[in-house]
C-alpha cells in the first residue's frame, strides 16, 4: 500500500521539477559544488520531503505548516536560477526557462493545496485543476 503523499499530484510534480534541477545543477561548473549546486538541489528536495512529511498523520494545522515551508522552497531555487543565469553558468536558456515555469506552476499548486485543505485529519486534493488565482 503506498503513503498517503505517493499520490498526490503535487508530490509528483515535485518529483518532476527535483529531477529538473538536478539536471540544471548538473551543467554548474565544479566551483560551485558546495555552494549553488548544493543549494538549488537541497532547496528542490526540501519541496518533496515537506509535501511528504506535511502527509503522514497530520491535523491541517500541521499539514499546512509543512506546506509553508515546501512554499518557500521554488522561491529559493528561483532565487538560485537567477543567480546561476547572471553568473552565465548554463548556456542553455530552455532549461532555465522551463524550470522557471515548472517553478510557477509547483508554487501555485502548493498554496491551493495548502488553501484547500480539508476539515478532517487526512490529506486531500480538488480533482479540478488549480485556478490561475492561486499566483504566490
Amino acid at each position: 500500500m503506498p503513503y498517503k503523499f505517493e499520490e498526490l499530484e503535487v508530490w509528483k510534480l515535485a518529483v518532476g521539477y527535483l529531477d529538473l534541477i538536478y539536471k540544471l545543477a548538473n551543467g554548474l561548473p565544479r566551483s560551485e559544488d558546495y555552494n549553488l549546486k548544493s543549494q538549488i538541489t537541497r532547496a528542490a528536495t526540501s519541496i518533496a520531503l515537506n509535501i511528504a512529511e506535511g502527509s503522514q498523520g497530520q491535523s491541517d494545522a500541521e499539514q499546512g505548516r509543512f506546506l509553508g515551508m515546501a512554499i518557500r522552497s521554488p522561491v529559493e531555487t528561483v532565487a538560485c536560477q537567477k543567480i546561476i543565469e547572471r553568473r552565465g553558468y548554463i548556456q542553455d536558456e530552455s532549461l532555465l526557462n522551463q524550470a522557471y515555469e515548472n517553478s510557477q506552476i509547483l508554487a501555485r499548486k502548493l498554496q491551493a493545496f495548502r488553501k484547500n485543505l480539508s476539515t478532517q485529519y487526512q490529506v486531500r486534493e480538488e480533482s479540478s485543476p488549480y485556478g490561475e488565482d492561486d499566483l504566490i
